[in-house]
């Protein structure tokens, strides 16, 4: 009676390989946190995650060297809905959607009991302090070994090698890093060795979506691969030319990679 589940467990793919890119295909957020926390507990060497959408997804199918820093990561996370969708009609049938910013508040929650050490670096002064307050409130007990406000333009090496250093002292166990994509996994993959443990992780919009100045989308939105067009809706000057082209790119490398195997500059899928 048992053969059937038993032989789809041990054929579903660890993960699947869209546009050329890796994305791994776990099952919930416990899953993810208890992956995170496995990595921390052997205390081998800093490492890194990716969180995907179509946008990431698209940046790696047209230049290689982006592809090899999502698939170089310790996970390689569906943060878009339809990354999930694409999973399951692969065979990955319990891959589940990784959103970013609910990633951030489960592993607060997870962490508190641990004593996991967050460090965040991004976004503005006014965000991450406006964030702390959100976290004191809502995850008593979560240990927050630093926060960094970067400055909006390109950063001098004296300015890494700073922070980077502050990081160190703190000894963080997950670094959250809102540079938006690609910018913050360029900047993880060229700096995440000089730290000697911990994961860092490209959050995005996540501090923003913490501190309430961003909202979350609603569920039935979510759940039909809308939230897109939801966050469209409350920053349309600022994300709209991002959103029509990678969309639309992301369709029609979709379907080119299903029809001809091929990636962008001929490459093999």
């Amino acid at each position: 009676m048992n053969s059937k589940p038993d032989r789809d467990r041990s054929t579903a793919p660890a993960h699947i390989t869209l546009l050329g890119s890796r994305v791994d295909a776990l099952p919930s957020y416990a899953a993810v946190c208890s992956a995170l926390q496995a990595h921390l507990r052997a205390g081998t060497t800093a490492h890194y995650i990716t969180v995907n959408n179509a946008h990431t997804m698209v940046e790696g199918a047209r230049r290689p060297e982006f592809q090899r820093i999502i698939n170089e990561s310790l996970l390689s996370l569906a943060d878009g809905r339809p990354l999930s969708i694409i999973g399951w009609l692969k065979g990955a049938r319990k891959m589940h959607r990784i959103f970013g910013p609910t990633l951030l508040e489960e592993a607060l929650d997870r962490g508190r009991q641990e004593k996991i050490r967050h460090f965040f670096f991004g976004n503005t002064p006014e965000t991450l302090a406006r964030m702390e307050k959100v976290i004191q409130k809502r995850y008593p007990g979560t240990v927050i070994a630093g926060r960094i406000s970067p400055p909006f333009r390109p950063f001098t090496e004296a300015e890494n090698l700073s922070w980077l250093e502050e990081m160190r002292r703190a000894s963080p166990d997950l670094i959250w890093v809102s540079l938006g994509a690609p910018k913050q996994e360029e900047w993880i993959y060229h700096h995440f060795r000089a730290l000697d443990r911990g994961i860092f992780i490209g959050i995005g919009a996540g501090f923003s979506y913490l501190a309430g100045t961003i909202k979350h989308a609603p569920g039935w939105m979510k759940y039909m691969a809308l939230e897109w067009f939801y966050r469209l809706l409350q920053e349309p000057n600022r994300l709209w030319r991002r959103y029509v082209k990678n969309n639309t790119l992301f369709i029609l490398y979709t379907l080119r990679e299903l029809l001809t195997g091929t990636l962008p500059g001929g490459r093999s899928a």
